[in-house]
């Protein structure tokens, strides 16, 4: 990788490229630290330090700590994630979309129209949520969060999370078009990774600053091992597929035959991606979401009503065995979820028809539905190991935070997911720009 990295900056137009990516997502990180107007930020980490992962919690993983300190960019790319989510489950709903998904290139940018708009929608209405919940908060505690409380207040304040992220979105469309990788996903990769040293310190200081012993010493090694494993394991299973081979029969048209080549299907084990453990993940930690927007930040303690079946509903909530009920139920929607996410964006019957109309079969298989039954059943063998793959790595962070002491671990896996495959893919895009640019044709 690093390699690669060194022969791009020799090219000048490459080098261009991720000078221009760098530039923006340094433009983004300074966005992350500007303070939003009237708004308090020691509020906003209060609300946040109420245990337990949510949403909101998600937020500020994502945003690189920008929504605990309350800054223009404290929504981050989360609207226009949820709105490109919705889009792609209601083109399989909405004829319409439908139609527009499959008119090419120019059906494709009315699509990514409409996903802007409703993204920039559901981004003034989270930050409109933010600021009731916040406002509600505050006169529970009798203290003043907003410097300015009436609507000039409430609506500069959602309007800036609401611009915060258009620009974010703006920033990540800019990338694509004239950068490096794609722009949205390195801007969630940026904020991630400016949340590491953060996590060296919290490790640092559990078991480092205070009494070094060889005990302390094992356990800071024990971590990272545990965690270069993991990356292992998470790389290994993205380059994962399953190439189920093709062969083409021939075809005389006119005076020209076509055909008689072989090829392959390439099927991934872990399809879907980091999907599932987002769609698993917000639903765990829609409930306490919830009341935390009903009850202006505040969580019912031991002994209050709904306080075992939030434990249940959320890691590092609660305690003992609301941690294994947590993680069996989130082991269960993540194998759930990534048979639905594939059912969504892989049709083995539509493949198969497809083969047979261009004169392609699988040998041993006759085309048409003994093809798509055995595709189908490839695929869900290949789904069954990348659940069981996800639901691992997702769980595996609630159980290293309780066994290793350490909080803030509960969406580890998600961010390592999110990390390396947007790191693999901007590496592969960087490779196959050097070979579109180091090609010498016959003549040479």
């Amino acid at each position: 990788m690093f390699q690669t990295i060194r022969n791009a900056f020799k090219i000048p137009d490459l080098r261009k490229r991720i000078w221009f990516t760098l530039f923006l997502l340094a433009v983004f990180r300074f966005g992350a630290h500007i303070p939003v107007p009237y708004l308090d930020a020691s509020f906003m980490q209060m609300f946040l330090s109420g245990g337990g992962m949510d949403l909101f919690s998600m937020f500020d993983v994502f945003t690189g700590g920008a929504f605990s300190n309350a800054t223009v960019m404290a929504l981050g790319v989360s609207p226009y994630i949820n709105a490109s989510i919705i889009i792609q489950l209601l083109t399989v709903a909405i004829p319409a979309l439908e139609r527009l998904a499959k008119e090419g290139v120019e059906g494709r940018k009315k699509i990514n129209n409409i996903t802007r708009y409703v993204g920039i929608a559901l981004a003034f209405v989270q930050g409109a949520g933010l600021y009731v919940t916040l406002h509600n908060m505050g006169i529970e505690m009798n203290q003043q969060v907003f410097s300015n409380t009436g609507a000039l207040g409430f609506f500069v304040i959602t309007l800036t999370f609401t611009a915060g992220t258009a620009f974010i979105v703006w920033l990540g469309e800019l990338i694509t078009e004239k950068g490096l990788g794609n722009g949205v996903s390195l801007i969630i990769f940026a904020g991630i990774v400016s949340a590491i040293p953060g996590g060296i310190k919290s490790v640092y200081e559990t078991y480092l600053s205070a009494n070094v012993s060889i005990k302390s010493v094992a356990m800071a090694a024990l971590i990272v091992i545990f965690a270069i494993g993991a990356i292992v394991l998470v790389v290994l299973f993205n380059s994962a597929e399953r190439k189920i081979p093709v062969q083409y029969a021939k075809r005389v048209v006119g005076r020209k035959m076509y055909g008689g080549q072989s090829t392959n299907i390439p099927i991934k084990v872990v399809s879907g991606g980091v999907m599932p453990i987002i769609f698993a993940s917000s639903i765990m930690a829609f409930p306490q979401t919830v009341v935390r927007l009903a009850t202006g930040g505040n969580l019912p303690g031991p002994g209050d009503f709904g306080y075992t079946i939030l434990s249940c509903l959320s890691a590092g909530y609660g305690s003992g065995w609301t941690d294994i009920v947590y993680s069996v139920l989130y082991f269960l929607l993540i194998i759930f979820f990534t048979y639905f996410y594939s059912s969504i964006q892989f049709n083995p019957i539509e493949l198969a028809n497809n083969m047979k109309k261009n004169g392609g079969y699988i040998p041993g298989y006759r085309p048409g539905k003994p093809t798509s039954d055995f595709i189908s059943k490839v695929s869900n063998r290949l789904n069954l190991a990348g659940a069981l793959f996800l639901g691992f790595i997702a769980v595996l962070p609630v159980v290293a935070g309780a066994v290793f002491g350490i909080a803030n671990l509960q969406i580890g896996g998600t961010s390592l997911l999110i990390m390396e495959g947007v790191a693999l893919e901007t590496v592969r895009q960087l490779e196959s720009q050097m070979v579109m640019r180091h090609y010498k044709g016959f003549l040479e």
